[in-house]
């Protein structure tokens, strides 16, 4: 399955580069979040594929949800799909934009890839192992090589939102003593965690499904974590949720090794 998530992810990428290197042709979607010309191209090359190889698993896409095509997935396995997780900082040419596919089991994820197109370097998760390459060319440019997260020393390092950072998260890591944070982009947050780059990633704002699927099963190969505010492992899949839209999520916190 991987190989198939791999070359699905970089053949969107390559149609998002594309559009970044001619200019994306930008409008707002009702919650006021942007969406380009690339958003759409990326998702149908996606949605393409995931169809031929997986005919029988649901896909619950960003773009597709928001056009109001949510398909059945009680009971089921299902994909989560953002086709470009960052889009400000698409729009902004800043490189910390990715493309997200995630698998989701019994409300868990169990696989994906992350793969961030300007910066040449993908990320996989399948079988509860994490690895990571480098691209060129829109091809691997080597092997694959396995990443895990680090030992969480006396000094961590915690990453944020770039773009949606809140109060809450900066008192989170002031009561916590935490003193070096940095500022990162899209769903490679979890990819540094999950290669032993930082420790924690405190979100304390919005989120949806498809923005953390692909990234959270790579983080939990790697040996991380992700719970809720509450200190529940964060579940997929969410209907019907009684103070939020379908597939939002709660405040969570990503961590590596504790």
């Amino acid at each position: 399955m991987l190989e198939i998530l791999e070359r699905s992810a970089i053949a969107a990428g390559r149609a998002i580069m594309n559009v970044y290197g001619a200019g994306p042709a930008v409008s707002y979607k009702a919650d006021t979040s942007p969406v380009t010309d690339a958003d759409h191209r990326a998702e149908r090359i996606i949605l393409a594929d995931l169809a031929s190889a997986f005919p029988d698993i649901p896909i619950i896409a960003e773009e597709a949800v928001a056009a109001g095509h949510v398909p059945d997935i009680t009971g089921q396995s299902f994909f989560l799909v953002d086709p470009l997780d960052g889009t400000k900082e698409f729009v902004e040419r800043n490189s910390h934009f990715t493309v997200n596919i995630g698998l989701i089991v019994a409300g868990t994820p169990v696989a994906g890839v992350v793969y961030a197109p300007a910066l040449g370097v993908i990320y996989g998760a399948s079988n509860g192992i994490a690895r990571k390459a480098t691209v060129e060319d829109d091809r691997l440019a080597g092997a694959w090589q396995p990443i895990g997260c680090r030992k969480c020393g006396d000094r961590p390092l915690a990453l944020t939102s770039r773009w949606h950072n809140s109060a809450e998260t900066l008192a989170y890591i002031a009561e916590h003593g935490i003193t070096d944070h940095e500022a990162v982009g899209s769903s490679l947050k979890f990819c540094l965690l999950a290669e032993g780059y930082a420790d924690l990633y405190p979100r304390f704002s919005r989120t949806m499904e498809w923005d953390t699927a692909a990234g959270d099963a790579i983080l939990r190969a790697a040996g991380g974590e992700t719970r809720t505010a509450g200190g529940m492992p964060l579940a997929y899949g969410k209907r019907e949720q009684p103070d939020d839209s379908d597939f939002a999520n709660p405040w969570f916190i990503s961590r590596g090794k504790r």
